[in-house]
């Protein structure tokens, strides 16, 4: 499955809460002396563990307040209309996360936007962008009630290896 440790997870743990955390402080945090603690961050980045550092935005504060989940159905399901559909979606900023799924709905969309004008200027360029949808659905979040980055590494962390 892979090859962590339960240091491994401890750091990458440690690093989804606080990513600026010191290799000092991370490596206190984690039981490591600092030399040893920053090989493994630099394994786990050269591996693929750790894709990218960054920095979360209170969407509130700069504007984007609403958030809309967005079910697409199409009738087309062959590779060159997805790659055509894929690139234009993946061209518009307000799509935080889009998904092929399985059932009723082909993919769904989690868009972030200013208010309903915002999302109605998103649906006109969805649409004018691509060809063939057979439905498009929207529905707007009321409340988030739970948001997390966080992977639950705790799942895997307690089968590893010390």
């Amino acid at each position: 499955m892979n090859s962590l440790d339960k240091f491994d997870c401890a750091i990458l743990s440690a690093l989804q809460s606080d990513a600026t955390l010191s290799i000092a402080a991370l490596s206190e945090k984690v039981g490591l002396s600092s030399t040893p603690c920053w090989k493994r961050v630099k394994r786990l980045e050269e591996d693929g563990y750790i894709e990218s550092r960054v920095t979360l935005i209170n969407r509130h504060k700069v504007g984007l307040p609403v958030t809309v989940f967005v079910s697409v159905r199409t009738s087309e399901h062959d590779e060159k209309w997805l790659a055509r559909f894929a690139a234009a979606v993946i061209a518009l900023p307000e799509v935080l996360e889009f998904h092929r799924m399985s059932g009723d709905v082909d993919y769904l969309l989690k868009v972030v936007t200013t208010d309903i004008d915002g999302y109605d200027r998103f649906y006109k360029k969805l649409i004018a962008s691509t060809a063939h949808l057979t439905g498009v659905s929207s529905a707007f979040s009321m409340e988030q009630i739970k948001y997390s980055t966080a992977l639950p590494l705790e799942l895997i962390a307690r089968e590893l290896p010390a």
